[in-house]
């Protein structure tokens, strides 16, 4: 578990102008990467930002579209697909984690098609076969639905897409 970070000395020191600190913080924060509205927030108090002045400067930051939970949420979304193959289950879990609301989550959740899932769970099975051979058939199995259930894949998909890659591999094809 990751410990609690301690307020960075960088930060609001009280004889400086906090709203002129706080907008270089989101600034310097931004040009690095896309951050959501929670993670900013978090990022204020660590540098000892009052409340009352970071708030107003978020809504201001989301008004002119400089902070947009559901434009990052999509980046996120794409991205950890594309490096990571995560499902909808394991990307509502992180983009929670994130920071962004329910509605939010479920809008973005609800634009990944269905079949990119499945050909990004086929993807990861053909992937991983290469490193199983010698095993059998039940522990191929095991591993690759453990596999894909670490990243979010429903078990009814991941049963299926196993069984169709082995019945597929000519290593596993006359086992049965």
């Amino acid at each position: 578990m990751k410990a609690q970070e301690p307020p960075e000395q960088t930060g609001w020191q009280g004889d400086a102008d906090p709203e002129s600190v706080a907008r270089k913080i989101l600034l310097d924060q931004l040009s690095i990467k896309a951050r959501s509205r929670h993670e900013l927030e978090e990022r204020l108090a660590r540098r000892n930002v009052p409340g009352e002045v970071a708030g107003p400067l978020l809504d201001r930051f989301e008004e002119v579209g400089l902070v947009d939970d559901e434009a990052f949420a999509r980046g996120w979304v794409e991205a950890r697909q594309r490096t990571r193959g995560l499902a909808r289950t394991a990307l509502s879990v992180e983009l929670r984690r994130k920071g962004i609301d329910d509605e939010t989550v479920k809008t973005v959740l609800a634009e990944v098609d269905p079949g990119d899932e499945a050909d990004n769970a086929r993807t990861l099975v053909r992937k991983k076969l290469r490193s199983m051979r010698g095993l059998d058939e039940q522990t191929a199995t095991r591993r690759l639905v453990g596999m894909l259930g670490r990243k979010g894949y429903p078990p009814g998909l991941a049963f299926a897409v196993v069984r169709d890659e082995l019945g597929s591999s000519a290593e596993w094809a006359g086992d049965e």
